[in-house]
């Protein structure tokens, strides 16, 4: 597998993110410890003090007869964003924010991902395509 370098210029990160909404309806769920589970259509897992918070398909969730915390629709970054980098997740939630719309975030070793409320995913894409277009406008312009 070929793996690109990753970037932690903040400009060159904003600039290149190239946001992709995934396909499907993602859940947040809260498991006790020693739940017993599948892995079907898990796509994160985080051990908390009050339980396994558990990221997976609505679809899954559902079929486990798992109580949904919070719905999301799932947004790629698909740059490599290097895990040393300082500032994208400032920038792109602020981003969100200033478009009233909630997120909540998973840094992965090659890219950031985004989850925001199904019924935002459009706007949420296009806000974060124009914080894209904006930063991609300023590394074009000539510095003086």
């Amino acid at each position: 597998m070929s793996v690109s370098k990753p970037i932690s210029d903040l400009d060159a990160l904003i600039a290149s993110m190239q946001p992709e909404l995934q396909p499907g309806v993602y859940v947040f769920a809260s498991l006790p410890h020693d739940a017993v589970f599948g892995g079907a259509g898990v796509v994160a897992t985080f051990r908390e003090r009050e339980g396994m918070t558990v990221v997976m398909e609505e679809g899954a969730a559902r079929a486990a007869g798992i109580e949904p915390l919070f719905r999301a629709a799932w947004i790629t970054l698909t740059v490599h964003s290097d895990l040393n980098a300082v500032g994208l997740t400032a920038a792109f939630a602020h981003a969100l924010g200033c478009a009233n719309i909630i997120c909540n975030v998973l840094a992965a070793a090659y890219h950031d991902h985004i989850f925001v409320p199904v019924d935002d995913a459009g706007r949420a894409m296009d806000a974060l395509s124009d914080l894209q277009r904006r930063a991609g406008m300023l590394a074009a312009s000539p510095k003086p």
